[in-house]
């Protein structure tokens, strides 16, 4: 068995990025909340991309409704914490990681420990996980940390780039006095406001909010980690053109079409209102097909 060599490992990377940059790169600490459909893909990505040490976080085990799209989720993996199992699959492609984890997921008492000596941090967060979600990003805007967040959304991806000094993701989402149905669909339509998915959803009775059920695909998840790296690269290299929020990018591989949307004031803008208002509309007649499917 050949001996691991880091410059060997990611040579294939050189040319798009400077043998300089590469090292640079590996020096480099990323935080990822979430070890799931899009956590899990983040980190073994980003692993592939010569990043050099992960703080990674998640409090779940894998089971076999984690198929059809979490990376770490195997046979031999069910019941097993997911940290664990992808932090072993990250250490066999570079076994000089330094991957520090949270097997208690991110709360308040551990949350500035988890953002301890980070460079950036990558959103793998479930969808549902609205508590933690906000309390970690604010936690990048007190401290000055770069956030990235890409959602899989039917087989698209839409991304978001949080900035020191913009916008801050409480600022663009309008989350404070709402419940928690309102602050899932300002969070989707957030996400999303062109909203490219929609149109072929085929059993809207699968999406309901207050079962925190919605479905998923394998080819949203890998979009996302594809996109995410990008921009990842991009802020830590400081080279590339960012798209930082109000500005955001929805693709989506289903309806091949890219569009880049610009919601300043976030979910106050008078456009962004228009698409909440409908979005409540769908999201009440999809509740009621649910409802009358159970």
């Amino acid at each position: 068995m050949d001996h691991f060599d880091y410059k060997t490992a990611f040579s294939r990377n050189i040319g798009w990025v400077t043998e300089e940059e590469q090292l640079l790169l590996n020096d480099k600490r990323i935080a990822i909340a979430g070890m799931g459909g899009v956590g899990g893909g983040h980190l073994l990505t980003l692993t592939r991309l010569g990043i050099g040490a992960f703080n990674i976080a998640d409090f779940d085990t894998f089971e076999t409704a984690n198929f059809n799209r979490q990376a770490g989720a195997t046979v031999s993996s069910l019941g097993k914490p997911k940290v664990e199992v992808l932090a072993d699959m990250a250490c066999d492609i570079n076994p000089d990681l330094a991957i520090r984890q949270f097997p208690a997921g991110v709360n308040e008492e551990n949350l500035d420990d988890f953002l301890q000596d980070v460079d950036l941090y990558v959103d793998g967060l479930d969808f549902f996980a609205l508590s933690a979600r906000r309390a970690v990003f604010a936690a990048c805007h007190r401290l000055g940390i770069p956030a990235v967040t890409a959602a899989p959304l039917g087989m698209g991806a839409a991304v978001l780039i949080f900035l020191p000094g913009k916008m801050s993701f409480e600022q663009y989402f309008c989350l404070d006095e709402c419940d928690e149905g309102e602050m899932l669909i300002r969070f989707l339509i957030g996400l999303s406001p062109a909203m490219l998915q929609r149109g072929y959803l085929i059993d809207p009775s699968q999406v309901n909010f207050l079962q925190h059920k919605g479905p998923s695909t394998i080819m949203a998840c890998q979009l996302c980690c594809g996109l995410a790296a990008a921009e990842v690269l991009k802020i830590l290299l400081g080279r590339g053109k960012l798209v930082v929020a109000p500005w955001g990018y929805h693709f989506d591989a289903y309806r091949n079409k890219f569009v880049k949307t610009w919601r300043p004031g976030g979910n106050h803008n008078p456009l962004q209102r228009i698409g909440l208002w409908m979005a409540r509309r769908m999201f009440a007649r999809m509740q009621s097909i649910g409802e009358q499917n159970d």
